[in-house]
């Protein structure tokens, strides 16, 4: 796979994505690395345009495009000294095969964030989505067929400044 060609889609084309495909792709996110193999992840996959919608303002700005992407993943994680990680691992890999799959993917940065009325946006996630109180928000990835082209990223893109061998 072209790692290269991966970027981040916001506009989506108006096609659902099949549950085959769909299902594929969760089966890689449930076997995502984690600390100790715990596994701490917990995934909500939202098809229906209603909680779409609802999920794109639960935050007070950056998700409002999730309203009209096909396919919503909302990723929870059970409280483990790695779940921060685990999350984080976990979302990458579902963008990494959702690009390899044919979906333009997004991330959305969910934790510590508000609405635009102040509220939490993971008290309203839960809410919106019936989920229990012990698990943790960790983020949303708006998935879907890309309705908009990028180039590639090329080696002018890349800083190799940023780049250390052995020492600082």
């Amino acid at each position: 796979m072209d790692f290269l060609s991966r970027r981040t889609v916001r506009k989506y084309k108006n096609k659902p994505v099949e549950k085959e495909v769909i299902m594929e792709l969760m089966k890689t996110a449930l076997v995502a690395p984690s600390g100790r193999n715990r596994r701490p992840y917990e995934y909500v996959i939202v098809d229906d345009k209603e909680i779409l919608k609802k999920l794109s303002v639960a935050k007070e700005s950056g998700g409002t495009f999730m309203a009209d992407a096909p396919l919503g993943i909302v990723i929870f994680v059970h409280d483990t000294p790695t779940c921060s990680d685990d999350g984080a691992i976990a979302s990458t890999i579902i963008q990494l095969k959702a690009h390899e799959l044919g979906l333009g993917s997004c991330w959305i940065q969910t934790r510590d964030k508000v609405d635009s009325e102040g509220n939490s946006t993971e008290e309203n996630i839960k809410r919106i989505l019936n989920v229990p109180a012990e698990l943790k928000l960790y983020n949303m990835i708006a998935l879907g067929y890309p309705d908009e082209e990028k180039p590639a990223y090329t080696e002018a893109d890349m800083d190799m400044n940023k780049l250390h061998f052995n020492k600082f």
